[in-house]
């Protein structure tokens, strides 16, 4: 672990700090928290000795053996701003129980920053960079409930207009103020914000889009900020979702990922006239990328609900393909892009049900197994493809329709995420078993659209 340095004080008002809050996120990305008195001789026994905590419950060991350590990251530290009291937020490091406290080797932070070291070990580059799209709905009322006999939902929402809602204004855009306030709180946090508006759906959706970081404090970002979108809608009556697709007919919403490598400072995908000013690293991490697309969507894109909004003939990205300023394709490399050291392309897949530290790290995988192979996108078929070149007669190949043939893809494609033992055979085949029953789980449940369907037949 790299050594830390930290400033009490930059936190302290009057010695007003009366928490610390350890945050995990678990295999699901589900965050959790432990909160313990403050004192500095408390913050200094929690660096040496950690506190202990159950993982089974974290999805982390099994219950016959799982007691784990979590001690604080001190570069992480913040104050909480939805706790009443002064508490110092910290994510924390993960720990086994042995002898020498070692780090437990799925540690969801740890493994990111693992990944990214891959780059240097590779000599490819010194580290990536992630820029997020967070897209969201805003809803006044939610009300929904699944049992044996009783299956609905039901959504409310200020706004419910007719037409396209992307970029829309007053008096049509009810919620610019929660993002100017949302924007405020994350700009606190250290998240930049490079803008947000309203997005296409007009039944509430909305997008907040930051500026670029390397792979741990981005994956760190995404959760802190889906914390702080969450706990600001409830604080407002509100209710806020991430899901890919709550409203049939809607707009889905996802979590797009721009992205770039930087090596000696300067941006490792560059090159003057090369295809949208793209080197040939940046096109065999593309080509790595999408030939393990398929089975990268068991981690970017792993509930049932992500694949109601990937469906093709929409602008949702279903095409294993890339090209410049397409958004039906898998990657697409912006047009407006101009500064040399901003020259990178987007992965629009992916949505906020996915766990960053997994998802990220494995398409860093994908795109290191890429570059080490020479995956060249071109020969693979994968494009380029412009918007006016989709037509019927060209054979495309598509993501995953269904989160079961996703977790298919996984099982028959994870080579590429066993290098260096980043992950292994064991944790993907645990997430194949957790995600197989989620899926049955839904698809053998009745939906109320199909008592509509079949009720009376």
């Amino acid at each position: 672990m790299k050594k830390q340095s930290f400033n009490i004080q930059k936190f302290q008002k009057d010695g007003d700090i009366e928490f610390i809050d350890l945050k995990v996120c678990d295999l699901q990305g589900h965050l959790h928290h432990l909160t313990l008195p403050f004192s500095e001789k408390i913050l200094n026994t929690l660096l040496k000795d950690g506190v202990g905590f159950d993982g089974s419950s974290y999805g982390f060991k099994r219950v016959e053996n799982s007691d784990m350590i979590m001690k604080p990251d001190l570069d992480t530290a913040l104050i909480d701003p939805f706790r009443e009291a002064r508490t110092l937020s910290f994510f924390t490091r993960v720990f086994n129980t042995d002898e020498h406290d070692t780090p437990y080797q799925y540690d969801l932070r740890n493994m990111a920053e693992r990944a990214e070291g891959l780059l240097q070990k590779y000599k490819i580059a010194d580290h990536a960079m992630w820029g997020p799209e967070f897209e969201f709905y805003i809803l006044n009322n939610v009300q929904y409930a699944s049992n044996a006999h009783h299956a609905f939902f039901k959504l409310e929402s200020e706004e419910n207009f007719e037409i396209n809602g992307y970029h829309i204004a007053n008096p049509l855009d009810a919620y610019d103020d929660f993002r100017d306030e949302a924007t405020r709180l994350l700009l606190q946090a250290g998240i930049e914000v490079k803008y947000h508006h309203h997005e296409v759906g007009n039944f509430g959706q909305q997008e907040i889009e930051t500026y670029f970081d390397s792979l741990l404090p981005t994956a760190d970002k995404i959760i802190l900020s889906k914390y702080i979108l969450h706990n600001l809608a409830h604080q407002k009556g509100l209710r806020l979702t991430f899901m890919p697709k709550p409203l049939y007919h809607q707009a889905g919403s996802g979590l797009h990922l721009h992205q770039y490598l930087v090596k000696k400072g300067k941006n490792a995908f560059y090159k003057k006239g090369g295809y949208a000013n793209l080197n040939q690293t940046a096109l065999y991490y593309i080509g790595g990328v999408l030939k393990h697309a398929s089975a990268l969507s068991a981690f970017t894109n792993p509930s049932t609900n992500s694949y109601k909004r990937l469906v093709p003939g929409v602008e949702a990205p279903t095409a294993i393909n890339f090209g410049q300023a397409n958004r039906a394709s898998c990657v697409r490399i912006p047009r407006y892009i101009k500064n040399m050291e901003q020259t990178r392309f987007e992965y629009r897949p992916p949505d906020a049900t996915a766990n960053p530290y997994f998802a990220l790290s494995a398409i860093m995988m994908a795109g290191l197994d890429g570059v080490l192979n020479k995956i060249d996108p071109v020969k693979e078929g994968f494009g380029p493809y412009e918007a006016s070149d989709f037509n019927p007669e060209i054979e495309m190949h598509y993501l995953p329709f269904t989160l079961s043939r996703a977790l298919e893809a996984l099982e028959e494609d994870h080579e590429f995420l066993l290098r260096d033992d980043l992950f292994n055979k064991e944790l993907i085949e645990h997430w194949i078993k957790v995600k197989t029953e989620e899926f049955n789980k839904v698809y053998n449940w009745p939906s109320p659209v199909e008592y509509s369907l079949y009720f009376d037949v």
